[in-house]
């Protein structure tokens, strides 16, 4: 061979370096579509991300509207419980000074007029939903009672309430004042 056919042979031969090259451009293009794959994988996962931090974000919003209703329901069902609380006293007087009997006739005219009064009193703080927590008879109770005093009394069971020392009241369904009460022993 010829220094010519040399040069024609290794031009149209290719090379180790030249096949090496192809290789690497089939390898882009499957390249490629390996990429173009992994990053539609990656904003599905994105999408799907967001849509989950949608979802929980109403959620929350939700929760927080029902939470937000309740607390309304709650402070207008209660919304008189501050003044009868602060009413309650003033009732326990009332009710101590029309249980002493009226010494004269014109002190028992006051007594009637005072019993009336008490007893719209009463009505109305009924009306807004307190009721008097029972007491004398019944077991023993810490959500409803408060026991200051144990006695030993025959004719009532062990822990029941023996007598009433002043009375208890619950406003709907929450205890605003817990009856005090003697206990047997």
């Amino acid at each position: 061979m010829t220094e010519q056919d040399k040069k024609t042979n290794e031009e149209t031969e290719p090379t180790a370096e030249e096949v090496e090259i192809i290789e690497p451009d089939t390898e882009e293009s499957v390249s490629d579509e390996e990429v173009e794959q992994s990053e539609e994988d990656l904003l599905q996962n994105e999408l799907n991300e967001l849509k989950q931090k949608v979802l929980r974000q109403q959620a929350d919003y939700d929760n927080f509207r029902k939470r937000t209703r309740m607390e309304k329901e709650s402070d207008a069902k209660y919304r008189s419980q501050k003044l009868i609380e602060s009413l309650l006293p003033a009732m326990d007087n009332f009710k101590r000074a029309l249980d002493h009997a009226p010494q004269s006739e014109e002190a028992e005219s006051i007594h009637k007029g005072m019993t009336m009064v008490y007893e719209q009193l009463q009505e109305s703080l009924r009306s807004e939903g307190l009721t008097e927590i029972k007491t004398e008879g019944e077991p023993f109770d810490p959500n409803f009672h408060q026991a200051v005093m144990q006695v030993e009394e025959e004719g009532f069971e062990s822990n029941q309430v023996v007598e009433e020392l002043q009375k208890g009241y619950q406003l709907k369904d929450r205890v605003i004042r817990p009856a005090m009460v003697k206990v047997n022993a």
